[in-house]
């Protein structure tokens, strides 16, 4: 019985020593796979940061390539067009009147409260239609010729201030270029003066000129499309606004005909 006792001891220790060894060696196996197999790091995250930083210093190195003396005159275009155009959409958008609902509520004053009520109204509301519905309604006591003659007058005049600032982009669309291709030519004329002190012509002494030529130019273009986008937009919201104008100067005229024979 000892005997066996001994024996079943002396298994279960080598049964324990066999368990942990086996446990170690599928551990250094385990680090050894992981080891073997090579951790991609993420540098999504790094890349990112590095291609939006990369893409300022690109354009601040081509900016300075470029040479600020011609560039500079080129950004300014920019800017200033930029700014311009900004202030014309903002109000271009807030001349944008309701018309219809706008006639509806003249024609609802002029029935309960006569011209006065209907002018209080015109006077209330923002934009160019309202002002010219105020205008007609001020001759309406001259009849309906002179509130035709004023309506057509008077919108002509708010035409005119739909449209202001407009010359000022449209002056630095083609400034930009003139002044891209300016340094373009003194660009040229650099590169033609350093082969003539030189002596010979080699793509060192020329490269230098030619990319403040080509730099220049490129940013001269760049701008004018971008300046062309935003004039583009100006002019097609001030032809809608003056559509919207035209249409509703005829119906306010037809409201008041519609009045004045109803008052008779």
């Amino acid at each position: 019985m000892k005997k066996l006792f001994s024996l079943m001891m002396i298994i279960s220790v080598m049964a324990l020593g066999f368990n942990a060894n086996a446990q170690d060696e599928a551990a250094s196996d385990s680090t050894q796979v992981e080891e073997a197999i090579p951790v991609t790091p993420d540098y999504s995250a790094e890349l990112d940061e590095e291609e939006v930083q990369s893409f300022d210093q690109i354009i601040k190195q081509k900016f300075i390539e470029g040479d600020p003396t011609f560039m500079s005159p080129v950004l300014i275009c920019l800017i200033l067009g930029l700014a311009i155009a900004i202030e014309r959409i903002i109000s271009l958008n807030l001349a944008t009147t309701n018309t219809q609902k706008l006639l509806t509520k003249v024609e609802e004053a002029l029935q309960s409260g006569g011209v006065e009520a209907a002018k209080d109204v015109t006077k209330g509301t923002r934009g160019p239609v309202a002002s010219i519905f105020t205008q007609g309604l001020m001759r309406m006591s001259e009849g309906i010729e002179m509130v035709e003659k004023s309506v057509i007058s008077y919108g002509s005049v708010e035409m005119g201030r739909l449209e202001k600032g407009l010359v000022w982009i449209s002056l630095f669309i083609s400034l930009a270029p003139m002044l891209g291709f300016m340094g373009t030519v003194i660009g040229m004329i650099g590169a033609f003066d350093s082969i003539q002190a030189a002596g010979d012509i080699s793509p060192s002494l020329v490269a230098g000129g030619i990319k403040v030529a080509l730099l220049t130019t490129v940013a001269g273009l760049i701008v004018a499309i971008i300046l062309q986008l935003f004039y583009n937009y100006c002019v097609s919201k001030i032809d809608s606004i003056v559509n919207s104008m035209e249409d509703a100067s005829i119906s306010l005229v037809d409201i008041l005909v519609k009045h004045n024979l109803s008052a008779k």
